[in-house]
């Protein structure tokens, strides 16, 4: 038994033993990584408070934090037996704006890695968290937003990574714990919500289901789901061999973590895969991402027995299946959404959620996004918060179960080769300013970026689309221009993804600038001009990656326009468009997601 099992016992024996049963006096903990050390305490309840700190947490400038704390609290695993979870709770600086008490949101994580050094806390402080953004987003709205690490993250413990009760009984009781904190303003019995993606998104659809039984005492307004791996054997299989196999590796792990007996690693993985655990225990999410794509369980075990011969083992099958959701009814209205292309979580498996939630008469909203696992992350955020704003204002939510819109269907990229993000018809928010006039043009709304992102190449392909369109020019007089913006071969650029989650764009493409025709709206005269060489735009940018789904990728620069062929007008042409300075602003927006 580890150490860290051991001050568990002990700490359960201590609770059972002494009296009275009620949380100790919150103790605030020590400095620097000495708080991650499991104390000798007496605690009684789920949720009682063990110590807490003032915490630095970096989520960048301009966030609406008013303060931040460091927290470490009782909890439960999957099998019922105590444990002790480590986590951060965010007080935002702006008023609720809603009536009623300011409401707490339990945001449930993704995956964050196996070592000490990835758990949420380090990476808020560090300002390493790629799900910064989403915080952010909920600060802004006015929440109290608590992160749990999950269980695992304390000094000498390994996390019990997809355990899905576990995770949901620290996302629960991390309520309990932060309303602890002398002066931080948390109400007990203020709305709340959790909301979670992937990981999270297991996490949160457990809240729904365990929610009135585990923590009654909350008032509970909803769960928000997304990304959700809802049925273990299908998502194991689809990872297996895949871009996201290092995701069925770490499942595998920190299952072995909450049932040794039951899935006895030791005993199943050979000399190569106790190798890969040890160096997979070191690593967080982008590093272990790309060490261990499209690597088959096969590899790691003894006789190479793979997937399916594994799953015919009735203890591994069990606690594999014990992780499935929709066993179960969720006691709160739910929020799910899956991208189509998700390369990760099959969305196939997200429907049947739906479905079994509807069989037994729950509230379902469900959401779909044309997009990939780590864009949907992103690209959802301001749906979510806005379906939580009317949960927490008392509002009834769209029942998805009673919709006649056909189930969606995936259109994710096969498992199995390179990581390639596709970019289908996005839209692009794009403008120019026209140096010598000193006016600005704005591209038409159907501007549309395809493109074929390979993160494991480094490489993106693709094509830009301009409809033609009138622009309104003080040319002399105000005149309606119609222009073309005409592409010249594809988009090629460098694309990549560092191991600390920053996506860089390195590239350029190349277009013909032409005037069609100028004149009154009533009176358009053509004229048919064109720019003897094309203009190049670069399209460079560097930052989170949560900026690709969020609308956040902007390409923004000065290009020149060559002189226009225009006939008898070239020369007044010439002087009003051509010449170098033309700045031009580009962002991409991913598609809008449809509601079922």
């Amino acid at each position: 038994m580890s150490d860290f099992k051991l001050k568990a016992s002990t700490l359960a024996l201590s609770a059972a033993l002494l009296a009275p049963f009620a949380a100790q006096a919150a103790v605030e903990g020590p400095s620097g990584m000495d708080f991650y050390d499991v104390p000798f305490v007496n605690t009684t309840q789920n949720g009682d408070l063990i110590w807490y700190r003032e915490a630095n947490v970096n989520l960048g400038g301009g966030a609406a934090l008013a303060k931040a704390y460091n927290v470490m609290y009782r909890s439960t695993d999957s099998l019922g037996e105590e444990n002790v979870v480590t986590g951060t709770v965010l007080i935002s600086s702006n008023e609720w704006e809603g009536s009623g008490e300011r409401p707490t949101l339990s945001y449930a994580v993704g995956t964050h890695g196996l070592d000490q050094s990835c758990a949420p806390s380090m990476q808020l402080q560090a300002g390493s968290d790629y799900e910064t953004r989403n915080l952010r987003a909920a600060l802004e709205k006015g929440y109290a937003v608590l992160v749990t690490d999950y269980e695992g993250y304390t000094t000498g413990a390994t996390p019990t990574y997809l355990a899905g009760e576990s995770q949901a009984h620290a996302a629960l009781d991390i309520f309990r714990a932060a309303s602890q904190i002398p002066r931080a303003g948390i109400d007990i019995n203020a709305p709340s919500a959790v909301w979670g993606f992937s990981q999270g998104g297991q996490t949160a659809a457990w809240v729904g289901q365990i929610a009135d039984d585990y923590a009654p005492e909350l008032d509970l307004v909803g769960v928000a789901s997304g990304g959700t791996p809802a049925d273990f054997p299908v998502v194991a299989d689809y990872l297996n061999g895949s871009t996201g196999a290092s995701f069925l590796l770490g499942g595998i792990i920190g299952l072995s973590e909450q049932y040794p007996d039951d899935i006895p690693v030791d005993e199943l993985a050979s000399a190569n895969g106790k190798a890969a655990i040890a160096d997979y225990k070191n690593k967080c999410t982008f590093e272990f991402l790309f060490d261990y794509m499209n690597e088959s369980l096969s590899s790691y075990t003894v006789g190479n027995k793979d997937l399916d011969e594994l799953l015919q083992v009735p203890s591994i099958n069990q606690r594999i299946t014990d992780q499935n959701l929709g066993g179960a009814g969720a006691d709160v209205p739910v929020l799910l959404y899956h991208g189509t292309a998700d390369e990760f979580i099959p969305i196939e498996q997200s429907i049947e959620l739906k479905d079994a939630y509807c069989r037994r008469f729950d509230k379902v909203t469900y959401d779909v996004y044309p997009s990939e696992h780590i864009v949907t992350l992103f690209q959802a955020a301001p749906t979510v918060l806005t379906w939580l704003d009317e949960r927490f204002a008392g509002q009834n939510p769209r029942n998805s179960c009673y919709s006649f819109a056909r189930d969606p269907e995936s259109n994710a990229n096969p498992g199995g080769g390179d990581f390639i993000v596709t970019l289908d018809e996005w839209n692009l928010d794009a403008e120019l300013h026209l140096a010598t006039l000193d006016q600005t043009v704005e591209l038409p709304e159907d501007t549309t970026i395809s493109a074929d992102a390979n993160i494991t190449d480094e490489s993106l392909q693709g094509l830009l689309t301009v409809p033609d369109f009138y622009a309104q020019l003080n040319i002399l007089i105000q005149l309606t221009v119609g222009l073309s913006v005409e592409p010249v071969g594809q988009i090629e650029a460098t694309t990549r993804l560092s191991r600390d989650g920053v996506l860089s764009i390195e590239g350029s493409t190349q277009a013909n600038v032409l005037i069609n025709t100028a004149g009154f709206s009533w009176l358009p005269i053509p004229f048919n001009c064109r720019t003897t060489e094309p203009a190049t735009f670069d399209l460079n940018y560097e930052g989170p990656i949560a900026d690709f789904g969020a609308g956040g990728i902007v390409f923004a620069g000065e290009t020149e326009f060559a002189e226009l062929e225009c006939g008898w007008m070239t020369a007044l042409f010439n002087s009003l468009v051509a010449g170098p300075g033309q700045e031009y602003n580009f962002r991409l927006v991913p598609p809008a997601p449809e509601r079922l």
